[in-house]
């Protein structure tokens, strides 16, 4: 079989880097993350309506949790004013502990 005659498979380059870049990882205690968790889709909007206010062009996706985690995903990469809007929010929740709430992060 001659080579030329082959179709090239297509290859894929996966780049991971920027994906990180769109998480926001806020550190907390367990009971915290299982309260943020189950208000998860009332957090997203909140949190959108935050940042629509200073007009920034980041959105929050979803959030998800991991071991003593909340992981915010956005749509473009996050600046470090977009965190502290994300941790002031996450620090006035009325139904956590805002002790154990510590200061979000990127990966």
């Amino acid at each position: 079989m001659n080579k030329s005659n082959q179709k090239d498979k297509p290859k894929f380059n996966i780049i991971t880097k920027s994906l990180f870049r769109k998480q926001i990882i806020i550190p907390m205690e367990m009971n915290n993350v299982k309260r943020v968790m189950a208000q998860s889709n009332a957090h997203i909007t909140n949190i959108n309506r935050l940042l629509k206010d200073i007009k920034s062009e980041i959105s929050a996706d979803f959030i998800c949790s991991k071991n003593k985690e909340v992981v915010i995903t956005t749509n473009n990469v996050t600046i470090s004013s977009n965190l502290n809007i994300v941790g002031k929010y996450m620090k006035e929740l009325n139904n956590v502990d805002s002790n154990n709430i510590m200061s979000p992060r990127l990966p």
